[in-house]
């Protein structure tokens, strides 16, 4: 299967880049599909990390505001994990260690890989790295984030039960917690059996 590229253009460049793209793919029942046009959102790569003390069954959850949900007549703040974007030079794995300090206070003891994934491939370049990561939870809260990067993130502790429910309740409504969460639903198990002793 190939793509042929015939032009690109940036159609806006502001905080993020959308660029149009002319191509040609191949067709599954062969031959070449005509030119067709695209717009593609340059998010860049991203990574999260759910927060997770295997001793007290314990998840970090961070509330903050998001433009995605402005009009949500649920609220603009969104409870999330921690996460930011994959800077140049950086890996994954570094990425989340430095947002950990950075919106949580706090240092990752370990990092267990769960997927890297497309968040929304139909439009959007945007890989996620999604790792859980084990913390000690005890003492931890506060408000936390880069003040020249305008954040404002309150730190929340919550049992995996109450994390769960939050999810099943559609308190949780944004894709990166609850794909980790169901993960570790699926997952526990493993996650408890090498990480406590």
């Amino acid at each position: 299967m190939n793509v042929e590229i015939v032009n690109t253009k940036i159609a806006y460049q502001g905080f993020f880049k959308i660029e149009k793209y002319r191509l040609r793919h191949s067709l599954f029942g062969g031959g070449m599909s005509a030119d067709i046009e695209r717009e593609m959102f340059r998010r860049g790569d991203s990574a999260g990390v759910l927060l997770y003390d295997p001793e007290l069954d314990n998840v970090v959850l961070l509330e903050q505001f998001r433009i995605g949900a402005v009009e949500d007549p649920r609220g603009s703040w969104l409870f999330e994990i921690v996460a930011g974007m994959v800077e140049p030079g950086e890996t994954p794995q570094e990425v989340v260690r430095r947002e950990v300090r950075e919106e949580a206070g706090c240092a990752v003891e370990e990092l267990m890989p769960i997927s890297t994934y497309y968040a929304s491939p139909g439009g959007s370049d945007e890989r996620i790295s999604l790792f859980c990561g084990k913390v000690d939870t005890r003492g931890l809260e506060g408000v936390f984030g880069v003040a020249d990067e305008s954040e404002d993130i309150k730190l929340h502790v919550a049992s995996f039960e109450e994390a769960m429910s939050m999810v099943e309740s559609g308190v949780i409504r944004a894709a990166m917690p609850i794909l980790a969460l169901q993960w570790l639903a699926l997952n526990k198990d493993k996650v408890l059996s090498l990480w406590t002793d």
